[in-house]
């Protein structure tokens, strides 16, 4: 971050917040500015979700969450606003309101949690069943 400061202190035409990813301006700012928007439609693509959250503040990142397999829209997203304030105005205004067709719900995102992805935990084999309780 230091760098980043040192390098836009030297060149008028950059500034500090264009050097940054989405993902860096959430993090910097905390997960308060994040949406999670639940109920869209199927059709719903980040576009559309950016330009109906856009009329309450500016967006940073909107994001369809994808099926991997079948790469439709699982039905949510997130929405991240610049301040909290839009984000709390977003929140207000488009909670049970419709979108594409289907009315959506609108709640503070929370943080993720760690569900171990990665390698599986071996188990080992099933154990071995008793003969002498079989019935013939």
């Amino acid at each position: 971050m230091a760098a980043l400061r040192r390098l836009v202190g030297h060149n008028p035409n950059l500034s500090y917040t264009s050097l940054l990813t989405p993902t860096l301006l959430i993090c910097s700012r905390g997960i308060a500015s994040k949406l999670f928007v639940g109920g869209l439609s199927f059709y719903t693509n980040d576009k559309g979700l950016s330009e109906a959250f856009s009329q309450y503040g500016q967006v940073v990142e909107a994001k369809v969450v994808m099926d991997r397999v079948s790469d439709r829209s699982k039905g949510f997203g997130f929405v991240t606003f610049a301040s909290e304030d839009e984000a709390q105005k977003a929140l207000t205004e488009m909670n049970g309101k419709a979108l594409n067709g289907r009315v959506v719900f609108v709640d503070y995102a929370k943080p993720k949690s760690d569900f171990g992805g990665g390698i599986p935990i071996a188990r080992g084999p099933p154990e071995p069943k008793d003969d002498s309780q079989v019935l013939i």
